[in-house]
């Protein structure tokens, strides 16, 4: 049984409390001081990258790549990663790259500093063995780029598209490919209705997004990731271990911190893939852990 077990009876107070809004304000508070304080102890200087980014023009750089027309979900609106706003805003979107190295670093902890790159590259292993030439890419909740660029440093010669929910998110992505000269499609919309066309993709993958979604949202999405697919194409996820003994034996203090910044992980961790993928048209797929605390699953459109 993990600590995110629905009936497990300190998740129960866990979730009781963090619906009292000023423990629960205290707890988002507290869990970003820590990543702060843990990427400035590994080298990575938060603040001050995020002044100088501070600098440039976003509102200018947003308008371009922002849909007008998109609408965005209810679970959207919601506080993520002691962010009020969420992924709309400044605020997170200038973070991301920051936060990612930080919250990686105990990942590997003889070289913290390259936590985030060892998670991407063991889920690239996995990719590299079961997909090796897709020539089209979807980059499903794609942020700032991270994810995108790292899939186009295994696949150069793919055509990749990076789609995220967040314009904000989005304009930072652009600044990142333009400085570093990155040929990528960037792509407003949710994911669970792209308004791309049906069949464009041989890869769709996903990185880090189910654990901040209601299952609703991701079984939507299941069904649209397989309409996205080619025949024969693949459908990969790299995110969060249910299954991983970290979470079970957690600190009831650290999985405050933790549900306090996740309000769906309740939800991600009770979505049984073996079953929801099939459902949603693709075969039953392959489950490897990638790393103590993620996993990568891959599955292939019928």
């Amino acid at each position: 049984m993990t600590a995110t077990t629905a009936n497990n009876p300190s998740v129960s107070f866990v979730n009781f409390l963090l619906g009292i809004k000023p423990l629960a304000n205290l707890a988002r508070n507290r869990a970003r001081a820590m990543m702060i304080k843990r990427a400035e102890n590994i080298g990575v200087p938060w603040r001050d990258r995020v002044t100088q980014l501070k600098t440039l023009n976003w509102e200018q750089r947003r308008t371009p790549i922002e849909n007008p027309a998109v609408n965005y979900p209810d679970y959207y609106h919601r506080a993520f990663h002691a962010y009020d706003q969420g992924n709309l805003s400044w605020e997170a979107a200038l973070e991301v790259e920051v936060a990612a190295y930080s919250v990686h670093a105990m990942l590997q902890p003889d070289n913290p500093r390259g936590g985030d790159a060892y998670l991407r590259s063991s889920y690239h292993e996995i990719l590299q063995a079961q997909i090796p030439t897709p020539q089209r890419i979807l980059d499903l909740g794609c942020s700032v780029g991270m994810s995108t660029f790292a899939l186009q440093d295994i696949y150069p010669e793919a055509e990749i598209t990076g789609l995220d929910l967040s314009p904000y998110f989005l304009a930072v992505a652009q600044y990142n490919s333009d400085e570093q000269q990155r040929n990528v499609t960037w792509h407003h919309a949710a994911a669970e209705q792209t308004s791309l066309p049906s069949g464009s993709f041989d890869l769709v993958s996903a990185s880090l997004i189910f654990h901040e979604l209601p299952c609703d949202a991701a079984r939507t999405i299941f069904t649209e990731a397989r309409r996205l697919l080619r025949p024969g194409g693949h459908f990969a996820i790299m995110d969060m271990n249910p299954r991983s003994p970290i979470y079970g034996k957690m600190p009831p203090y650290i999985f405050t911190l933790l549900k306090s910044t996740e309000p769906y992980l309740d939800q991600y961790f009770s979505l049984n893939l073996e079953t929801e993928l099939p459902q949603a048209g693709f075969t039953a797929p392959t489950i490897t852990p990638t790393t103590i605390r993620h996993r990568a699953i891959v599955a292939q459109a019928c």
